[in-house]
């Protein structure tokens, strides 16, 4: 099997610093074979600071599992790093854009078999002339690049005891009733059911669709989204084949008993699906891409500039990502998309 392709994230961060530890926790940890898309000598110069005895391999990527149990591969891109712990600088967004690009080329080319991300600093990247809203819009962009195909990319945060999908994202409270409709939702919840198909492998994924208002509307007493918008999105998805329930009122949706009920909660907005995973799951959480052609995975945390190059970042939701982007990878049906 191919390697993971593993990327750099913002330099400044925690994310070579979580690469370079698991690597030398790789045989403990039971880690897949990947290999980081980056500047070598910076990384060298990390793992130093770190006090981490991390000999790097230049390698290209279809040599890079050969060479993993001895070495951390990487690929090298052509954009030297000089960021510092905790302090971005000229090099930072060039090489975590450049570390990005590579990634998605390989997996695209076959010679990688998945991608995880490491976190990238969005203001660092604005700041520099980075056109799209974050790494998940990127990702599109670029598979849109090199097939000419358009797609929307929808973000899950999965985790063994909950999996979320937030189907408007980052979106001021006061615009969501604006930009909700019954059609993203449906297509929202097509590429989900899709994916857990032929990423998951679950022959009939439930869906829980959650309400917008407190109590899922109380029938158009407590707002009409519920009643006007969820819920012929629901009668949509079910028509379509899929195993859909809701609106359901979100505030008993996410205990113990009625996460046995359903594989996947669909949530209209983002603190709606994020607050009870990252209560559930803060540490292990991962942040899954799916309607893209590859598989993309990514810790569910930020840059922590605070304690970069300190050794003290937790790689606990880098390590579920590694293991989850080598699971889902190993999938390869391909089921069409339910009909509309």
């Amino acid at each position: 099997m191919q390697p993971l392709a593993l990327t750099l994230g913002e330099p400044a961060g925690i994310g070579p610093d979580l690469a370079l530890s698991i690597w030398s926790r790789r045989s403990e940890l039971c880690i897949p074979a990947f290999y980081v898309a980056g500047d070598p000598n910076f990384l060298g110069r990390r793992a130093d600071q770190l006090g981490l005895d991390v000999p790097i391999a230049i390698v290209a990527p279809h040599t890079a599992a050969a060479k993993f149990s001895s070495a951390l591969p990487v690929v090298a891109i052509d954009t030297p790093v000089t960021a510092k712990p905790g302090q971005p600088d000229r090099s930072s967004a060039p090489a975590a854009v450049a570390s990005i690009r590579r990634a998605v080329a390989d997996v695209m080319s076959g010679a990688a078999t998945a991608v995880v991300t490491n976190p990238v600093a969005k203001n660092v990247l604005y700041n520099w002339g980075f056109a799209e809203p974050g790494h998940t819009e990127f990702l599109a962009k670029l598979v849109q690049e090199a097939t000419g195909k358009s797609l929307r990319p929808v973000m899950m945060l999965w985790s063994p005891e909950l999996a979320v999908v937030p189907v408007t994202i980052h979106l001021p409270l006061k615009d969501i009733f604006e930009q909700l409709s019954t059609d993203l939702i449906v297509e929202t919840g097509r590429i989900v059911a899709h994916d857990l198909v032929t990423r998951f492998g679950l022959a009939r994924p439930r869906l829980a669709i959650a309400g917008l208002n407190p109590h899922a509307g109380e029938e158009g007493t407590l707002g009409e989204e519920d009643r006007d918008v969820v819920a012929p999105a629901v009668s949509r998805l079910r028509n379509a084949g899929i195993a859909a329930r809701g609106p359901l009122p979100a505030d008993s949706l996410f205990h113990a008993q009625a996460r046995k009920t359903y594989d996947a909660a669909l949530c209209m907005y983002h603190d709606q699906a994020l607050i009870p995973i990252k209560t559930l799951a803060f540490d292990h959480a991962v942040n899954v891409t799916l309607g893209l052609p590859f598989v993309r995975t990514s810790p569910d945390h930020g840059t922590a500039f605070d304690i970069a190059g300190t050794g003290r970042a937790d790689p606990t939701s880098l390590i579920a990502a590694l293991h989850l982007a080598a699971r889902l990878a190993k999938a390869n049906s391909r089921a069409p998309l339910p009909a509309s």
